[in-house]
């Protein structure tokens, strides 16, 4: 929603919902609910502190030159909000403590694929859940609202606290592969930012050259890989064993020197025929956060109600569900006197 959009809905003049939001005046009573009501947030919200929000020039999103600023802007307020949750949840469960190098910019991107899987002690195996990795490592994982599916993925820093967005509206497969690209741009491009991103810059080919070489490891291809690929169905056993998609799987055969250039066109083309781009057949489970689900198990084990986390975070609760993969579900709606004094847990995060 615009400014102009909101501010005919409320009955007043763009420049005054401006300088609402500049803090240059307030909203009488009778504004303030009626923008409430639009909005669909508690009037308690815009009485709150202060809060943080990401900033454009800090973020990294893929496919920059496609995406225009509303778009980026609607996102990034979405990690407002998840800013905002994670500081509730950080005063009643203790977080995974940050293990996540940072390498020079020079470094050549699989090089860097390949050290951290040796700083992580993965090996060259498949690596089974990339929301289950990060979140072990200390990376805060949020998902993104429909409202904003024309982005992949975004990843931000605030502070030393690194944040990934993942898209819930594309393929697993695809949200795999957007989970390791972000990655690069945390170590690789830390503090980057996104004004020097666009889709051919060569940030954005070392993220992809990244993802494809930490999720489908050199050695592990060459060493599983027995026979020729002549066919996209060639690719499909091989797929389910890196939990990638076909057309990723094909480059990255390709980028290691296991097929050719001309076989590779030839693959897309007919994947592009068979509607592979937009959903393949053999898709695997779409991947969950194990953090958020045991935040969750918890709470309710604590009765603790969404009202209450409604109440005291000013988060309506379809924007909860929309950056928390759906989890907030897991806890009952009524009862907002239901709370519990904070305290800190330790949840167990596995890979």
């Amino acid at each position: 929603m615009t400014k102009k959009g909101l501010a005919d809905l409320v009955g007043v003049s763009a420049i005054t919902i401006h300088r609402y939001e500049a803090g240059e005046i307030e909203p009488s009573p009778e504004n303030l609910e009626k923008i409430a009501k639009l909005l669909e947030f508690p009037q308690s919200f815009f009485g709150g502190a202060d809060i943080d929000q990401p900033r454009r020039e800090n973020a990294s999103f893929r496919g920059l030159a496609s995406k225009t600023a509303r778009v980026m802007d609607a996102a990034l307020q979405s990690g407002t909000l998840a800013y905002l949750f994670d500081d509730w949840v950080s005063t009643r469960y203790g977080r995974v403590k940050l293990d996540l190098p940072e390498f020079e910019p020079e470094m050549p991107p699989q090089v860097a694929a390949k050290l951290l899987r040796q700083h992580w002690r993965l090996g060259d195996k498949p690596i089974q859940n990339m929301v289950h990795l990060l979140e072990a490592k200390g990376i805060r994982v949020f998902s993104l609202a429909e409202n904003t599916k024309e982005i992949d993925a975004f990843s931000v820093w605030r502070n030393d606290v690194p944040y990934v967005f993942l898209n819930r509206f594309k393929s697993s497969e695809r949200s795999r592969f957007d989970a390791a690209h972000e990655l690069c741009h945390l170590c690789l491009h830390k503090h980057g930012g996104a004004a020097a991103i666009h889709k051919n810059s060569p940030i954005e080919r070392d993220a992809q050259a990244f993802a494809g070489a930490f999720l489908m490891p050199e050695a592990d291809l060459r060493s599983v890989m027995k026979s020729s690929i002549y066919s996209v169905e060639d690719l499909l056993p091989y797929k389910k064993r890196w939990r990638v998609a076909a057309v990723a799987l094909a480059y990255r055969l390709r980028e290691v020197g296991l097929i050719s250039d001309a076989r590779v066109n030839s693959l897309y083309v007919e994947m592009s025929r068979r509607g592979w781009l937009k959903g393949e057949p053999a898709g695997i489970d779409r991947e969950q956060s194990h953090y958020w689900q045991q935040v969750f198990n918890d709470l309710r084990q604590a009765g603790i109600t969404k009202a209450a986390i409604v109440s005291q975070t000013g988060i309506p609760s379809p924007e909860l569900e929309s950056l928390l993969f759906g989890l907030a579900n897991m806890i009952s709606i009524d009862g907002a006197g239901a709370t519990s004094p904070p305290r800190k847990v330790d949840l167990k995060i596995v890979k």
